[in-house]
């Protein structure tokens, strides 16, 4: 038996849409469904509108185009992240500031503050490093799997500071703030544009594909003509700005107007399903299942386990390991996919020599915890079976 960490939950029905566009030879940048699932997803989250586009990467891209970002600029991103959220920094010939996380794997807002009160100083032209004399012109937020940042203290220091906010809520498509100032507003809303993932391993799929919204006009706009090659006369060619080709295609669409759908359905399972692993992981010694704030409708997606050090932990052969990762290797064996947190960005190669702030608690979090699978299609057999092995290894 094997048990996967995240995968797509699809509906035969999907093959009708499907059908339509082989039937229609509608399957690339134009169709029905493109703009269907923009609509969709924008009723949804509460955007007046949206851009449907290749992928999240190609939407993180966009939005640093939009926002100006260019060579000799810093962008602060978080080091517990999925490296596809800083890549598109260096797309632009731009540099990061790494900083570490809070207790919810967000960016800390503490650290965030420091760094903008002690290492910068703000100046006509805005907010400059002090030691590289470069512009800080952005802020790259994660909403990692499915919590949320604290967007109410960030909101603050970035308008106080003169720094954009791009919401990377490739994690968090279906999480709404519960409470506070937020209340009521869907992820990738609050900042100045925020981005959607719909890979294959999210909540919702479209096989590859991504999303572009913003609470300004004059962005989204931008965005999709940037998302198109920057067209400016469809007739005869005409393009008066560098653009991509990010469009997303026809055929996914298909797949996104079905899933959508679903994703109501897709969230309370997530919900259901994390409460059994939280029941039945209760009281076994030297793990803890990490639960959600209460201050936000979050869709739940990665499941979290934190495994504490254990001393007496060795390898046949006297070589040290961690209980995490003696965990993670049994778990494996046995079939069932879990995995680490990423390796942090900034001990990454592309970025091993940018400045790295408060990140202590990132690398606590990197030799400690361990994803669990979460499908919507997982069985409580299942995850029974992978609590059982937890509780006998643990």
């Amino acid at each position: 038996m094997t048990i996967p960490l995240s995968v797509p939950n699809l509906d035969i029905k999907i093959a009708d849409d499907l059908h339509e566009c082989i039937e229609t030879g509608w399957v690339s940048t134009s169709g029905r469904f493109i703009s269907e699932f923009e609509d969709k997803a924008a009723e949804f989250t509460g955007a007046q509108e949206t851009v449907a586009c290749q992928s999240g990467t190609a939407g993180l891209h966009t939005a640093m185009r939009m926002l100006d970002i260019g060579p000799g600029d810093l962008v602060i991103a978080p080091s517990l992240t999925f490296i596809a959220a800083v890549n598109p920094i260096r797309y632009m010939f731009a540099d990061p500031v790494i900083l570490g996380c809070d207790e919810n794997f967000c960016i800390d807002p503490d650290c965030l503050e420091k760094y903008c009160r002690d290492d910068c100083v703000s100046a006509p032209s805005g907010l400059i490093d002090k030691a590289s004399g470069k512009h800080v012109k952005a802020l790259v937020v994660v909403h990692v799997f499915g919590y949320l940042a604290d967007m109410e203290r960030i909101v603050d220091i970035c308008s106080r500071y003169g720094i954009k906010i791009i919401e990377d809520a490739t994690e968090a498509f279906g999480c709404f703030w519960d409470s506070g100032r937020f209340a009521g507003i869907h992820a990738g809303l609050v900042g100045d544009i925020g981005v959607f993932s719909f890979n294959a391993n999210k909540i919702i799929t479209t096989g590859g594909g991504g999303m572009i919204v913003s609470r300004h006009k004059e962005f989204i706009e931008k965005a999709r003509y940037l998302t198109s090659t920057a067209k400016d006369d469809a007739l005869f060619f005409e393009h008066d700005d560098v653009g991509y080709n990010y469009r997303m295609l026809n055929i996914q669409a298909a797949l996104g107007v079905s899933q959508i759908d679903d994703l109501p359905g897709f969230i309370e399972t997530k919900k259901c399903n994390h409460a059994l692993y939280s029941e039945l992981l209760k009281g076994v010694p030297g793990v803890k299942f990490l639960g959600f704030p209460g201050s936000i409708r979050s869709n739940h997606w990665f499941y979290s386990l934190y495994v504490d050090d254990d001393p007496d932990d060795t390898h046949p052969g006297d070589a040290k390991i961690s209980r995490r990762d003696r965990i993670m290797k049994a778990l494996i064996e046995d079939g069932i996919m879990c995995r680490p947190v990423w390796k942090l960005i900034h001990k990454q190669k592309p970025y091993i020599d940018c400045k790295a702030l408060g990140v202590e608690r990132a690398e606590d979090y990197e030799g400690h915890v361990l994803n669990l699978p979460c499908s919507t299609n997982l069985s409580e057999e299942e995850i029974r079976f992978i609590c059982g092995r937890i509780s006998g290894l643990a």
